[in-house]
């Protein structure tokens, strides 16, 4: 998330065969294509896909080294860089590529739920006053920090190779929170020598925020469950439990690391003599050089985000107890699952009948682990790994559960989110974010914004319907639905 194309001419024309309702194939219709792409969408948001250059970069993808199967598309997509949003692409561990294009900007943006025990009956009188602590006690903007939670250089560098741990070991949350976490909150192989200086001074500065664009934090309510069996598992037990949602990622430290390593990819496609259709999805063979220090730079991002999303989970548990006045464990607030969405891994995957090493991109995806998977917590692993698909503003999020079925034909992954319909720019030329604040209340919706402008950037028609997107995530089965959930209350960056 948090990058999109803009002023760049449609699709061109590219190929489609139909393989049913909500699955659609690239042939290798230009040479050097190495695998067909393939897409899964309704017709409604293939017809939005063909407005912009998101199938013409599926096609693009399907040009990299070591490519397996095919250039995946989720139902969320959307142009991005050099990837579309909501794109995935394995390579061969030993012949393939990484590519920084295939991970995005804002690595590891992701989204934690938190569940409560409390109703929304319960939490009504206090809405607004909540909403309104918790946006005095989490840092939104740019410009915004706690005076009680500063890092130094020696700090950040251990933040970055420990993840979660290093931030609980602060006293900001509890032993078991690491446990639900994507990777436990802590990607191996981070070495924060790989980063620059530049990167680490903008991450000094920003770590414990909650950011602007399409990062929210969010007070939910569950509206409808799907699948009893696994939502008690994850925690979710009635329709109207009080939920909470946070959404952010790695600030302008991740979105630095990502500026720093695509200037040297750029040099190593000429060094490797790779062969690309674009410029950006500059890449390096796996086992080089250049990929090493961005995959090891990568992670210190990705657990700069796992760190940052404990500190504010930390601040919304403190938020419930100075306005109930009791302690948080009280109320629940137990972290059911931290998602990533923006990420490369080394995974493995059965390929032709194999299993075989791979370098996993998820860019705008999410990882969507089946049942008896051994990296999904031992508590979920009977059900299979919570997936966590946040909506627009004012708009409904999903829990879903991954699938046997991802793992054939996503690399076991499915959608992020909704998926942008207009540019930030457009946005803003269309709505007015007094006009879209009050048409929240008018609804109910508690709303407190660091200014009118996001709220308008963010408003509910620029997005996809994210219903429409876990429907096709649901009916082709690369994660299926467990429940909806619809927002009370929204902080904005």
């Amino acid at each position: 998330m948090g990058e999109e194309g803009e002023g760049r001419p449609p699709s061109e024309k590219v190929p489609l065969e139909k393989v049913n309702d909500y699955t659609w194939r690239i042939p290798k219709y230009k040479p050097g294509m190495r695998v067909p792409g393939i897409i899964f969408a309704d017709k409604t948001l293939l017809e939005k896909m063909q407005t912009d250059r998101t199938l013409e970069q599926c096609a693009n993808v399907a040009h990299l080294p070591g490519i397996y199967k095919y250039s995946i598309t989720l139902p969320d997509g959307h142009e991005g860089y050099g990837f579309p949003i909501g794109g995935v692409a394995a390579t061969d561990y030993n012949e393939g590529v990484i590519s920084p294009g295939g991970v995005g900007y804002d690595i590891n943006c992701g989204v934690r739920l938190l569940t409560t025990n409390l109703s929304e009956q319960d939490l009504k009188p206090r809405l607004v006053q909540l909403t309104n602590v918790i946006f005095e006690n989490v840092p939104c903007g740019l410009g915004s920090r706690r005076k009680d939670f500063k890092v130094t250089i020696h700090d950040l560098d251990r933040l970055a190779m420990e993840g979660v741990e290093w931030v609980i070991d602060q006293g900001l949350g509890w032993d078991e929170d690491a446990e639900h976490c994507e990777e436990h909150g802590c990607m191996k192989n981070a070495n924060p020598d790989k980063v620059s200086t530049t990167a680490k001074n903008r991450g000094l500065t920003q770590i414990g925020t909650l950011g602007s664009g399409n990062h929210f934090l969010e007070i939910q309510k569950v509206d409808k469950i799907y699948d009893e069996r696994t939502a008690k598992a994850f925690g979710i037990e009635h329709e109207g439990q009080v939920t909470v949602m946070i959404h952010c990622g790695s600030r302008g430290f991740g979105h630095q690391i990502c500026s720093d390593y695509l200037r040297v990819m750029e040099r190593a496609i000429h060094k490797y003599k790779i062969v690309l259709p674009d410029r950006e999805l500059a890449c390096a063979p796996g086992n080089s050089n250049e990929a090493e220090d961005y995959y090891e730079a990568m992670a210190c991002a990705v657990n700069y985000a796992f760190a940052n999303r404990q500190a504010i989970m930390h601040w919304v548990r403190q938020s419930f107890q100075q306005v109930f006045k009791e302690d948080p464990e009280k109320f629940g607030l137990k972290l059911v699952y931290d998602v990533a969405h923006n990420i490369a891994k080394i995974e493995t995957h059965k390929v032709n009948g194999e299993q075989r090493k791979v370098w996993v991109h998820r860019k705008g995806a999410t990882r969507a682990f089946p049942p008896g998977h051994p990296e999904i917590p031992a508590g979920y692993r009977s059900v299979g790994q919570p997936v966590i698909i946040p909506g627009s503003m004012g708009t409904s999020s999903w829990v879903l559960v991954g699938t046997e079925k991802a793992m054939e034909i996503s690399f076991g992954s499915t959608a992020h989110g909704a998926g942008r319909m207009l540019s930030r720019a457009a946005a803003k030329r269309r709505f007015y974010g007094g006009d879209v604040k009050r048409s929240l209340e008018q609804r109910g919706i508690a709303v407190r914004a660091a200014s009118a402008v996001v709220l308008a950037e963010e408003a509910d028609p620029a997005y996809k319907n994210v219903d429409i997107v876990a429907e096709v995530s649901h009916k082709v089965g690369i994660a299926t639905k467990v429940a909806r959930l619809v927002p009370l209350a929204v902080v904005k960056g």
